[in-house]
């Protein structure tokens, strides 16, 4: 079958040839860093684990946060067989197999079987809708684990028979809490081999594994194993031994999952609260995570119209330019230009008035009728459409004595007065409010 099965998952043979982040995987809850908002004391979780009584889940947080290790602990201590099945290889037929082997396993001994499901936000809807019937009738107890949200990834009728619990990357004390122990372990850690961690080394983990204990356990295993021991014995692994160990920092961002639109979220919300400095840090982490950046430059050609406006006519200009620069030259070069609309557009005052316009105009071109134009501000092409009157009694703007106040309506005459438009006091819409203020006055007198 592709994927893997476990038939014991005490037994881990060959636990010296793997991983140092393997071999010190958490054997129980009492072992397990974090997630104290899933698996506390008193936590519904930990209550149905610790009764037997656990249905469905679907653990959902970033890599290295424990969803693996979670569902291994609940299969040892609910002594429940544990199949663990890749989404990226594994098919129907996969799925089934599964299924038929629990099924014969509960009328057999009576035990039953965890079904873990690695990555499952990758299973396409004929394959959940596979397992769903085995799901709901308890043939095997679903443990699905994804990195991206479930509501937008995983089945309606799936999800609602399951339980979602979304847990947090590592804080960087549970980091050096996991290296520590590593450390001091002897039986499945680095204890037998007397290593000295620097305290900046071991800060410089914490830091830059951005809360997966696999990436500090795995770089701290490299840095130990680069030189060899001291005359006393000890290894001395240093700052710059963890720094080479872990190498070019990989950057948590999926270019299609949740990152890309929190990141693009995050960096609109900063420039509409003019912050330029938090929306130049979110327009880096998503530059050299490797996001498009057209894409970038796009949502801010579309800010420079929401949220600015006419309170800066220039800030589409400027926004466009950028678009045209990252177009032209490319990356890395490029980078500047993003980052200098990215100021420009935080610094700049805000108006979502034409955001707030178009709206109203959208909700009104939908609820009302659809009348024609009105025949005086149609266009007169031929001699049939004179004598229908199209174009009497339009008012041709630059004839009047004042070329901005002619007095015509030029909207629908359901719609007659409708205003879309209110300029805020920000920036050039202060110049834009004043004129149009004093061209109504001018009307009404």
């Amino acid at each position: 079958m592709q994927g893997r099965l476990f038939d014991n998952v005490d037994e881990e043979p060959g636990i010296r040839e793997m991983p140092l982040a393997a071999r010190m995987r958490p054997r129980s809850l009492d072992e397990f860093l974090g997630q104290e908002h899933v698996i506390g004391p008193g936590r519904v979780l930990r209550r149905s684990i610790e009764a037997d009584r656990l249905g469905s889940i679907v653990f959902w947080g970033p890599p290295g946060s424990g969803k693996t290790t979670l569902a291994l602990i609940i299969a040892r201590m609910t002594r429940s067989h544990f199949s663990r099945v890749s989404a990226v290889a594994a098919g129907v037929a996969d799925l089934r197999r599964v299924v038929d082997e629990a099924r014969k396993r509960r009328k057999a001994t009576g035990q039953r079987t965890i079904l873990f499901i690695d990555e499952i936000h990758r299973f396409n809807k004929a394959q959940q809708d596979a397992i769903l019937p085995f799901v709901e009738n308890g043939t095997v107890i679903l443990i699905g684990a994804t990195t991206e949200n479930p509501s937008f990834e995983v089945n309606a009728a799936l999800l609602s028979r399951s339980r979602v619990f979304a847990l947090r990357a590592l804080s960087e004390e549970e980091i050096r809490q996991a290296v520590l122990r590593a450390l001091q372990d002897p039986e499945r850690g680095l204890g037998e081999l007397r290593v000295e961690l620097e305290q900046s080394a071991l800060d410089s983990l914490a830091v830059l594994s951005d809360g997966d204990a696999r990436v500090a356990l795995n770089a701290l295993e490299l840095a130990v194993q680069s030189g060899p021991p001291g005359e006393d014995g000890v290894r001395h692994v240093t700052l710059s031994e963890v720094e080479d160990a872990l190498q070019q920092r990989a950057l948590l961002y999926d270019k299609a999952g949740d990152q890309h639109y929190d990141a693009i979220s995050a960096l609109h919300k900063s420039l509409r609260s003019s912050d330029p400095d938090a929306g130049l840090y979110w327009l880096g982490r998503m530059l050299e995570a490797g996001e498009d950046p057209l894409y970038i430059a796009r949502r801010l050609v579309r800010f420079a119209s929401e949220d600015v406006g006419l309170a800066d006519p220039q800030a589409l200009v400027v926004a466009m330019a950028a678009q045209q620069a990252v177009h032209f030259i490319g990356l890395p070069e490029g980078n500047l230009a993003l980052a200098q609309v990215t100021v420009y557009l935080a610094t700049a005052p805000k108006s979502n008035a034409l955001y707030v316009a178009y709206g109203k105009v959208r909700e009104d071109v939908q609820r009302t009728r659809n009348e024609p134009v009105p025949l005086h501000l149609r266009n007169v092409v031929t001699g049939l459409m004179k004598e229908l009157g199209y174009g009497k009694g339009y008012k041709y703007a630059h004839d009047e004595a004042d070329k901005y106040q002619v007095d015509q309506e030029h909207l629908p005459p359901s719609l007659r007065g409708r205003r879309y438009y209110e300029p805020t006091e920000d920036g050039y819409e202060r110049v834009i409010s004043e004129r149009l203020e004093a061209w109504r006055k001018q009307r009404e007198r």
